[in-house]
């Protein structure tokens, strides 16, 4: 599941609606010359809201619609009857979408439901008609409330990949080969640097008609948290993965460094990220011997669970699906 169209990040302007101004009208009729207010009150403007909806997966229909505007509340009437209220606006976006508040950085908004709604800009409310301050000293009155204005924004989407596992390695780890070879997923293979622009998403089948999600997050290289290579634009997508599975090629020259060095990045980007559970897979092993893996294993310091496996053969993947559903149910 990936595209030239993945889009992950948008800036919006957005403005609610105004709310509707309640009515100062009395009630006239042909034998009721002097009628008490029945002022009807102003509708509320329209919201600007997000809801999830699974059947998307990226913010590119966001992209070109820069300006967002909710319908204003209309007037309140005669007989008490109110206006009608603002058109609400909904942006429909993926489940992992979050908004932010351009100036501040403040998250106001968190979509991980299908169908789940939030406001996140409230239409101003309507005004009161004059039938709400009649009173015994003021019978008539000709007062009504102005409806609350609108408010307007400016709110960043940041979409953050919603998978079971995600795939850490340097470019040309393995990594799409591997997610091509245990899901359906179809990502770009290549070999040289940066083949995965965009994160994949592949759907694991796993025995009983059970399932996990794998991200493939595009390579990370030394100094990507300061920005160089990709830098940290793909980070972010690993901050949802409940398991990191570390890929690293069995021809590396040093294994337990190429994992130090990834983890470094990670905790450069986001010291939480040393919280997750670790794996690690160590890819291309067919191009070892058993002596050669011996070897690798007498060497290995890393203090985490590991396997070799070859996508090529489809050595040990049975046993890393294992190994990855055990690590979601512990």
């Amino acid at each position: 599941m990936s595209s030239p169209n993945f889009i992950d990040y948008v800036k919006l302007y957005t403005r609610s609606g105004k709310g509707g101004a309640g009515s100062s009208h009395f009630r006239r009729e042909k034998f009721v010359p002097k009628g008490g207010p029945d002022g009807g009150d102003g509708g509320r403007g329209g919201h600007i809201i997000l809801r999830g909806n699974t059947q998307l997966w990226t913010l590119l229909h966001l992209k070109y619609r820069k300006h967002i505007m909710a319908k204003n509340g209309e007037g309140g009437g005669p007989s008490r009857k109110s206006g009608a209220q603002g058109e609400d606006v909904i942006l429909e976006v993926p489940l992992g979408t979050i908004a932010r508040l351009d100036e501040t950085g403040e998250r106001v908004a968190e979509i991980t439901e299908d169908g789940q709604e939030v406001i996140i800009l409230e239409g101003g409310r309507g005004g009161l008609g004059n039938d709400h301050f009649k009173s015994s000293t003021n019978q008539s009155p000709h007062y009504a409330q102005p409806g609350e204005p609108s408010k307007e924004a400016w709110f960043i989407l940041e979409l953050k990949v919603l998978a079971d596992v995600g795939l850490i390695g340097f470019p040309n780890a393995g990594k799409s080969t591997l997610l091509s070879v245990i899901s359906a997923a179809k990502p770009e293979i290549a070999d040289y640097p940066f083949t995965t622009l965009t994160p994949n998403l592949g759907v694991v089948q796993y025995r009983d008609f059970q399932s996990f999600v794998v991200a493939d997050i595009p390579g990370i290289i030394e100094g990507a948290a300061e920005g160089k290579g990709l830098g940290t634009r793909f980070l972010r997508h690993i901050e949802r993965n409940s398991i990191l599975l570390f890929v690293i090629p069995a021809d590396t020259n040093n294994i337990n460094q190429e994992y130090q060095t990834l983890l470094n990045e990670l905790q450069a980007y986001n010291p939480e990220m040393l919280d997750k559970k670790r794996l690690l897979a160590i890819s291309k092993a067919d191009l070892l011997d058993s002596e050669l893996e011996d070897a690798i294993r007498a060497e290995l310091t890393i203090p985490i669970p590991y396997l070799f496996i070859s996508s090529v053969q489809q050595y040990q993947l049975p046993e890393l699906k294992n190994l990855i559903w055990q690590t979601l149910h512990s």
